[in-house]
């Protein structure tokens, strides 16, 4: 679909970051039940972060996303349709992990999972590197993020 360059570039743009937003959405969905009950209750490292901060960085990190795609989309690369393709990929599991850690109750499921991403994520950044170094330095602060988060799973499935 989005690997058909004769689309519009800002329609592109708008669709890649609306994608991230809608697994954005999907993640809350499955977060917000379970953030105010259930989460609390959870052992968690002294440097698990405050709660307020996860809007703020999930925000920017899917606008992020979106350019990074978006740049490496309008170079017309050979790699750009593995790479839109790896791109939807990631954010299918990026969801999935909110429905396995809070929706489920699962964290180490969901640790299994987030490290599946955290490839996928090596992957893109390897790729993105090649295609734009830029798409792929905005592309970093997510990469980095979710390895934090992943080192947080496992200490809360450590503790529990």
């Amino acid at each position: 679909m989005l690997t058909n360059q004769k689309i519009r570039p800002w329609l592109a743009l708008a669709l890649f970051i609306l994608a991230a937003g809608a697994a954005g959405a999907i993640g809350s969905a499955a977060t917000f039940p379970n953030v105010r009950t259930w989460f609390p209750l959870l052992a968690k490292p002294s440097w698990n972060p405050p709660a307020w901060l996860f809007g703020p960085v999930w925000t920017t990190l899917y606008i992020l996303m979106g350019l990074a795609i978006w740049r490496a989309w309008r170079t017309r690369a050979p790699a750009v349709p593995a790479l839109v393709n790896g791109y939807f990929v990631q954010l299918g599991l990026n969801a999935l992990w909110s429905v396995l850690f809070f929706g489920l109750k699962q964290p180490a499921w969901a640790l299994v999972e987030i490290v599946i991403l955290w490839g996928v994520l090596i992957w893109l950044q390897r790729g993105l590197w090649r295609v734009d170094r830029l798409a792929a330095a905005l592309w970093l602060p997510y990469l980095l993020w979710v390895s934090f988060a992943t080192a947080l799973n496992l200490a809360i499935v450590r503790l529990n």
